[in-house]
Order: C-alpha cells, then structure tokens, then sequence
C-alpha cells in the first residue's frame, strides 16, 4: 500500500495551518497543536524536521512561535512529503535498476516509474497557497449547506410542521 506516514501528515498540517496566517505571522507550536489535533509528543520533532529542512522558521521564549521561512506559494506539498519520506518511488527496481534481472526490458518498470512522475508532478504542482484556497473553498460550501440547512428548519418552524 502506497502511502504517507502519520508524521508526514502532520508536517502538511503545520505548514497549511502557517499559510492560512498573514505572513510574518508567529504562531506557538501548542496553538498549532490544538488547532490541527497533532499528538504534543510530536509536534516539537515535526517542527525542529521543518526548522531543519528551511521551510518555518523558530523563536524561542514566551513570546516565541514558528513563522513561514516563505510564502506559501513557494511551498509545494512534494517538498514537504520529501522532507519526511524522501525521494518517492513505487518499486526498488526504479532507483536501483542495475539490481534489477531484467533492467530496461522490464514493462512494469517502466510503469513504475511513469506513476512516480505523475504522482511526483502532482505533488509539485500543488503549493500550499492552492490549498489554503481549498480551504477557505470548504469551508464557504460548509457554510452555505449550514445557512441552507438552517433556513429549511425556520420554515418549516413557521408554517408548523413537525419533523419526527
């Protein structure tokens, strides 16, 4: 099964969650915490792994936080995912094809690697800007189905009807 680690996760999560902010904006690792629902345990390691890989920057002491070292139009989710797991490939035989018995004969191979050039190719299209713009895109379509859903309620609250 093809898939991110939890810590990986969570890394997108604090970075989504700096991107929503104005820039310049110092937010405390525990704020971040709470607002993403990131285990206490984990979120300084996955912090110190951003601080380390220069996409926040850190402040320590009371008045501290982690800032974004740059917009996030300039943060894709491929970096980040590269930050935590390292280079993505599907199979061995794509980053090691000399260890391979069939080498370039191999049609799944081949396979192979054009599902990590798309998956790859994705991901680095994808900046955290884009995604902030999903969220706010959510977050209006869940507001409106919660005001449609509310008007429904008040209507049928006027004319009398009973819902059982």
């Amino acid at each position: 099964m093809l898939k991110i680690n939890r810590q990986t996760d969570y890394a997108v999560r604090v970075i989504l969650t700096l991107s929503k902010r104005e820039p310049g904006t110092r937010v405390s690792t525990s704020e971040i915490q709470r607002e993403m629902l990131i285990p206490p345990v984990l979120i300084q390691r996955i912090v110190a792994e951003l601080a380390g890989g220069g996409f926040i920057n850190t402040q320590a002491g009371r008045d501290g936080g982690v800032t974004l070292a740059y917009p996030p139009s300039q943060i894709t989710l491929l970096q980040i995912v590269e930050q935590f797991e390292g280079p993505i490939y599907l199979s061995d035989c794509v980053i090691k094809p000399d260890e391979c018995p069939f080498n370039t004969r191999c049609p799944v191979t081949r396979r192979w690697s054009r599902l990590k050039n798309i998956i790859r190719a994705e991901l680095e299209r994808t900046t955290f800007e884009e995604l902030v713009n999903d969220a706010i895109a959510i977050e209006a379509e869940i507001k409106s189905h919660a005001s449609a859903a509310l008007t429904a309620e008040a209507v049928i609250e006027d004319i009398g009807l009973t819902v059982e």
